[in-house]
């Protein structure tokens, strides 16, 4: 834990890049922004609007080359991370920050990247319960919790994850009294009107029409993985 009174400032990059999940990050966004001395930075490779992937739009305002040593880096998932899989400028970027950052850290998908960067290897963690064995092809030993802390790596799983991620990263920064003011700043009392958020919980016939919907998709990004693998 940090104590507030140690840090002037602490500093947090959340990357983007097309095709984005927004709730990936912005759910951590807003329990990130009622941290204590903390300057939290969009990140991207140019100043040019970010649109997600259901087609909401965002505004960088810190570009790569512009980006200050990050205390914490943070990697949302979504669609996008198929073509940042493979881009090297990206992936370098990742490792650079992630090397000498006090904590790495993703939500959902956002573990690929981490991963596909080299920065998982050797941890636990976790992704989109979709994308559980993809993280185990890069050499991940997985788990499917909602958050997993291995040391100062910390994963969320899919998407709605993002917010106990950010609660979870909250408590390890500036301890649980925090992370609690925050929860009930912003009411996260979660009582969901199904009990299908998961595939050990969701009735057979959801997981199975989710499944097949995604099947394909997630072909191509097995595909992806398997030559992402061969150059780590």
């Amino acid at each position: 834990m940090i104590a507030t009174e140690q840090v002037s400032s602490l500093s947090i990059g959340i990357v983007l890049f097309p095709n984005v999940t927004q709730l990936d990050f912005t759910g951590p966004y807003e329990v990130f922004a009622k941290l204590p001395n903390v300057q939290l930075y969009l990140l991207a490779e140019t100043p040019e609007p970010i649109r997600s992937d259901c087609g909401l739009t965002f505004l960088p305002d810190t570009t790569f080359a512009q980006a200050p040593a990050l205390d914490v880096l943070f990697v949302p998932g979504g669609p996008g991370i198929n073509a940042k899989m493979e881009d090297e400028k990206f992936l370098n970027f990742l490792k650079t920050q992630g090397k000498q950052a006090r904590y790495v850290t993703a939500v959902c998908t956002g573990s690929l990247l981490l991963a596909g960067a080299g920065l998982l290897q050797g941890y636990r963690a976790t992704t989109h319960w979709l994308s559980l064995d993809l993280l185990e092809i890069l050499g991940v030993e997985t788990v499917a919790q909602r958050v997993v802390i291995d040391r100062n790596r910390i994963t969320g799983g899919g998407v709605t994850a993002g917010i106990d991620f950010g609660l979870a990263l909250a408590a390890e920064l500036f301890g649980e009294a925090i992370a609690q003011e925050i929860q009930l700043k912003i009411e996260y009392n979660p009582q969901p009107p199904f009990n299908s958020g998961s595939p050990q919980t969701a009735p057979a016939a959801v997981l199975a029409r989710v499944t097949n919907a995604s099947q394909n998709f997630q072909e191509i990004r097995r595909q992806i993985v398997q030559r992402v693998v061969t150059q780590l």
